[in-house]
């Protein structure tokens, strides 16, 4: 939801509220751009920042929630600045303010380390930080991303051991994944594994949900979500963290973490390299189950439940003054997976062995912005990608032989490469307008080894290449001190440059051009100091990938190659408030989405029995969502966030159901500061129950006409208590203990895939 209070979480160990918004926090780099329209002239413009953008109170007029786990205040005293002293520049020499002082991590995102290049243009939605990430040890994407409001985890269950996530319904299709501002895509299906991306050396998630900037690029359908990495913030700075994960009962390790950056902050440059990795050996199920089928799992460690990631980042970059920035960035990373049978023994689609030997992902990125004069700017991106993966399919629970039927080894090879070009001014009066261009280049190659270890026989390699543009423009009218009201339009296009397949040869599917226009608006209402009311419309629309119009996913799915694209008109009406002396922060909202063509599985009749093929149907998606948090004393803070949320189509098909959402979500927490260095966290995340489609039995439809019904389980409610012990032994030192699922409840997302039960974890980090 479009939330402009940055305070919908609060973290473990203190109620630090940041105020700031997107983009608009680089207005420090430039001490000009801190005069606002609101502090200023009624009707004059404010300075551009180096960014490009205004402060919180101008153009990014509605900030997110940030997730914020900032240390509580340490025993000596702590000294500010007056909020009028601007934070030093960009290129300003090591050991100023900008290093840590308080009023420059409330007004300069670079000094908290965040690399601001890589931020998207964000109005509303959620921010997640480092802190957060290691108060709640979310040591993945898909955990970090499980206590935003609105957001919902799933399991995708079968033999992909995958990581999806919704937010406000729509899935990983719908809400493009980005790092560092450059879009991670499969062009073959988007199936992004949220499983595989650590968080350790992320300064924070951007989380967007319903409006997403048109000049972030095309495909931001239901949201988007960002990584950002680090960025030194000294002239010598290093972190070291290491973290343990144990079973229930405290009898094995069953996961390593570790993590390390260094980096300097020099007057005209700035570079770091960083590296984290996490080696799972195992999750430990909960006591409470109750074994079926021992052969798939007996208990204890899930089997095949292993798994091994690794990631390195590099960064250098040049500041020559004090609102210009120019970086390259390189990401390497590298991972292998297994995946967990049916506990029950999955029929439909038949048992699957399947292994990831590896899975990885690379990209080079150029970033930049430039300041024109005093009243503009142009911003710069251009990036290399490649993606490579291997999955082997084996005979049996052995993985030691591949000789049978549906056995393969199969191989994808993909790159992209692409960039944008953004340029924004204030030089008409009251208005600030912003327009960007977007190129991109996808080529994916496929190809596989059936029956390796009995057959010789390679397919020909399959490749598909992809064209995207995409020309957006906003506008946001500065109508009174008060009242903003912004617009944005874009013209997308992609064009299927090439499209092949092998079934006993190598065939071409017919190529096409398709293109959409987008639409949004909204109008922020400042009715005092601190509250704010704002209303929303964004309509956007998504391309349907390859996989979704072609695969037959080994026969159980009919083909649709006049599969459209999807559309979803998002409204939102919402406002946030702070309250009594700034203890209490308030916000909420009311969302609706109309869904036109959305693509969805359906169930229709084919050669005498039921199959599953994706069709656009219409659908709605309505919700809400409310945050709240309270600081009753400078030692106990108390809060949480509750979503509400209803999806339905018009399914042709009687009885069908949206799998993998709950109704009811929420997240409350307690932090109390038990000592100046002792923060003790509990915290309770909650959820009704969702529907899974049961892949156990004979069949997973019901009897009757044709179509059939589907057969569906409604599982996955659960109340997980956790709970956390910070102590900070000193300035440079924090031990982290605590348990996750600590009353050790069984439940599952999705049918026959039971999540992990009560496990420890102990955690030690060093920064200097």
């Amino acid at each position: 939801m479009l939330q402009f209070s940055r305070v919908a979480l609060l973290s473990a160990a203190t109620s630090l509220v940041v105020p700031f918004s997107g983009h608009a926090q680089e207005a420090s780099q430039d001490p000009s751009s801190q005069t606002s329209i609101i502090n200023g002239a009624a009707g004059v413009p404010a300075d551009l920042t180096s960014g490009g953008d205004y402060s919180a109170s101008d153009v990014s007029v509605l900030p997110p929630i940030v997730v914020v786990a900032e240390p509580p205040a340490p025993a000596r005293p702590r000294t500010y600045a007056p909020a009028s002293t601007p934070a030093p520049a960009t290129g300003g020499a090591p050991g100023t303010a900008e290093q840590g002082s308080e009023a420059t991590v409330a007004g300069d995102p670079g000094a908290r380390g965040i690399f601001t290049l890589g931020e998207l243009d964000q109005i509303g939605g959620s921010v997640i930080t480092n802190k957060t990430m290691w108060t709640y040890n979310k040591n993945t994407l898909d955990q970090a991303l499980s206590i935003v409001p609105g957001v919902t985890m799933q399991n995708t269950g079968g033999s992909r051991n995958e990581r999806d996530i919704f937010v406000r319904g729509f899935n990983r299709y719908r809400v493009p994944l980005y790092m560092d501002g450059v879009r991670l895509y499969l062009p073959a299906d988007n199936r992004l594994d949220y499983n595989r991306f650590l968080t350790p050396d992320l300064s924070e998630i951007q989380v967007q949900k319903g409006y997403v900037s048109v000049l972030d690029g095309p495909g931001g359908m239901g949201g988007a979500i960002n990584m950002v990495s680090r960025r030194p913030t000294k002239p010598l700075e290093i972190e070291a963290r290491t973290g343990f994960e144990f079973d229930g009962d405290l009898g094995s390790l069953a996961v390593w973490n570790g993590y390390a950056f260094t980096g300097t902050r020099q007057k005209h440059y700035y570079a770091q390299v960083s590296g984290t990795i996490r080696d799972q050996d195992h999750w430990w199920m909960s006591e409470d189950f109750d074994p079926v089928l021992r052969a798939n799992e007996d208990g204890g460690a899930r089997n095949h439940s292993n798994a091994k990631d690794w990631r390195l980042n590099a960064k250098f970059g040049i500041t020559p003054n004090a609102t210009d920035e120019y970086s390259f960035n390189y990401t390497k990373q590298s991972g292998d997976k297994s995946a967990p049978l049916h506990v029950k023994g999955q029929v439909v689609q038949g048992p699957r062995y399947w292994s990831w030997p590896y899975w990885d992902m690379q990209s080079a990125a150029w970033l930049s912005k430039t300041k024109l004069g005093n009243k503009s700017y142009v911003k710069t991106n251009a990036y290399y990608n490649t993606f490579d993966n291997l999955l082997s399919s084996y005979d049996d629970a052995s993985y030691t032989t591949q000789e049978g039927f549906r056995t393969f080894n199969s191989y994808y090879q993909d790159y992209a490469y692409g960039g944008s070009v953004e340029f924004g001014t204030d030089l008409m009066p009251m208005n600030t307008f912003k327009t960007a261009v977007h190129y991109r280049r996808d080529d994916h190659k496929e190809w596989s080894h059936d029956a390796p270890d009995g057959s010789n026989f390679v397919e020909p390699v399959q490749e598909n290449v992809e064209d995207t543009w995409s020309v957006a423009a906003e506008n946001t009218f500065h109508a009174t001190s008060r009242l903003d009201f912004i617009g944005g339009i874009a013209f997308n296009q992609l064009e299927v440059v090439q499209a092949q397949d092998y079934d006993d040869g190598l065939f071409n599917y017919p190529t096409s051009t398709t293109h959409a226009f987008d639409y949004q608006g909204g109008a922020i209402y400042s009715y005092s100091d601190t509250g704010k009311l704002h209303a929303t419309v964004s309509d956007r629309t998504r391309f349907p990938t390859m996989f979704e119009r072609f695969s037959t996913r080994f026969g159980l799915v009919d083909p649709n190659p006049d599969l459209g694209p999807e559309r979803a008109i998002n409204y939102e009406i919402g406002a946030s408030d702070t309250l009594f002396n700034n203890t209490v922060k308030l916000s909420g909202a009311v969302f609706y989405s109309d869904l036109k063509d959305s693509i969805q599985p359906v169930y229709v009749s084919s050669s005498g029995s039921t199959a599953i093929q994706n069709q656009n149907i219409d659908g709605t998606y309505k919700g809400v969502e409310f945050s709240v948090d309270w600081t009753i004393n400078k030692r106990l803070r108390v809060g949480g966030n509750y979503t509400y949320l209803n999806r339905d189509f018009d399914y042709e098909t009687k009885g069908a159901k949206p799998e993998g959402t709950p109704q009811h979500e929420g997240f409350v927490y307690l932090a109390w500061d038990a000592t100046d260095k002792l923060t003790i966290t509990p915290n309770l995340e909650l959820a009704s129950s969702r529907y899974s489609l049961i892949t156990s039995s004979s069949s997973s439809l019901l009897s009757g006409a044709l179509p059939r019904t589907p057969n569906y389980a409604s599982l996955g409610s659960y109340a997980l208590v956790n709970l956390q012990a910070e102590y900070r032994y000193s300035d440079t030192v924090t031990v982290g203990l605590g348990a996750t699922n600590l009353l050790d409840q069984n439940y599952e997302l999705t049918e026959g895939f039971p999540e992990a039960g009560r496990m420890f974890y102990a955690n030690l980090k060093a920064t200097f």
